[in-house]
């Protein structure tokens, strides 16, 4: 009998995710890092259900947290991005006028998320937007490096937690991500690629990128700071 098969049987007799646990580290001789991973693979195939890891940066969440996005709900980025729609409508309507000019980079980003955002629309419309979605990471170990990397960066880091999620997922690579420019034509180019996300020369490799949407609850607080 492979994990698979014991998890199933002993869910389809309406054990509690404890038993079920310890009844995998047992018979299997497994850690319960190692149990609770199969457990996760069985919710991951039969309900569509994963697990992982979520930085906290903008503002503390709670155990038992649902994340949610839509109209009522936006992401720091959407405001941000939103903020600097007038300036984007104007540069596209008349990128001559912006040639020669300096591009803060607050409104570079609007002109790449706002690219990203058409681009997903049209041709990727399960994947979760980038403009309504959480940024985590597939292990722990990976989400406390990200930590370390916004604390030594001056960040603000409240925690990390565990997330069940039910919804989209995309795995994407940060070296696609590029700075707008006034020239349309080119966001979507580089839009495209970063969504179609194409193998990498040798001597650039990528650098995961996990977004998530849909329904997302935090089912653990792993780690204070």
């Amino acid at each position: 009998m492979e994990p698979m098969d014991l998890i199933r049987d002993k869910f389809s007799q309406d054990c509690t995710i404890d038993t079920v646990l310890h009844l995998v580290m047992a018979h299997f001789n497994l850690s319960e890092e190692e149990a609770q991973a199969k457990i996760d693979e069985y919710f991951e195939i039969v309900e569509d259900i994963f697990y992982a890891y979520h930085v906290v940066t903008e503002r503390p969440m709670h155990l038992g947290q649902h994340i949610v996005f839509d109209e009522n709900n936006r992401s720091g980025v959407y405001q941000r991005v939103m903020a600097r729609l007038d300036i984007v409508e104007d540069i596209y309507k008349d990128p001559k006028k912006y040639e020669n000019r300096e591009l803060d980079y607050p409104l570079m980003v609007a002109l790449r998320e706002l690219a990203l955002e058409e681009v997903r629309k049209e041709k990727y419309p399960d994947y979760p937007s980038r403009l309504g979605c959480l940024y985590v990471s597939e292990t722990l170990q990976e989400s406390i490096h990200w930590a370390d990397y916004f604390v030594k960066r001056g960040r603000q880091v409240f925690h990390i937690v565990k997330l069940k999620i039910k919804g989209s997922r995309f795995l994407g690579d940060a070296t696609k991500c590029f700075d707008g420019t006034v020239d349309r034509e080119e966001n979507r180019r580089m839009a495209e690629r970063y969504w179609e996300n194409g193998e990498n020369p040798p001597d650039e490799p990528p650098i995961k990128e996990y977004l998530v949407g849909g329904d997302i609850e935090v089912i653990e607080i792993v780690k204070e700071f």
